[in-house]
């Protein structure tokens, strides 16, 4: 099987955050069927949050894989390297210690009880659009059949602090 070319979201906001997602991404590139490609940077931004406590900021980020996965197989690996890094689901949008998001994978749409692809808040996400803007401007988000460039350029990210590497 011909590898697919996929992009994926990481953020964290609790714990040594820098160090997790770095970590993620070194475990990403370790295992087999699936080589790191490219990452962004990260980018420092609020956590948006459903309730009224407070959440430390977020450290978001994005990545491009090759992988000889299915998207489901790669979102279950995600799933497990979230759980390996001490990833608790509790609450919608609560703090966490790793968040691994599944935002592209080829051209495919895919709708189930699980997964979707595109992801369903990607053009919606500032602390997702422009860290993936600056490794696949061109990337055709195949829904609206824009490119990642022309998506950033209908949001604001001037809550986003891009770090030095």
């Amino acid at each position: 099987m011909e590898p697919a070319s996929c992009a994926i979201a990481l953020g964290s906001n609790l714990g040594n955050s820098r160090k997790i997602l770095e970590s993620a991404l070194e475990q990403l590139d370790r295992l087999p069927g699936i080589s790191l490609i490219q990452r962004s940077h990260w980018y420092q931004n609020k956590a948006v949050t459903l309730t009224d406590t407070p959440q430390p900021d977020y450290l978001n980020g994005c990545a491009l894989l090759k992988t000889t996965l299915t998207p489901s197989q790669l979102l279950h690996t995600l799933l497990d390297i979230e759980t390996q890094f001490g990833r608790v689901r509790q609450e919608r949008w609560g703090a966490r210690t790793l968040d691994l998001d599944l935002l592209l994978f080829n051209d495919v749409i895919l709708s189930t009880d699980d997964l979707q692809i595109p992801h369903p808040r990607l053009s919606d996400r500032p602390f997702v659009l422009m860290p993936l803007v600056e490794i696949a401007p061109d990337w055709l988000e195949p829904l609206s059949g824009k490119t990642i460039a022309q998506l950033a350029q209908t949001i604001d990210p001037s809550d986003l602090k891009k770090l030095d590497p």
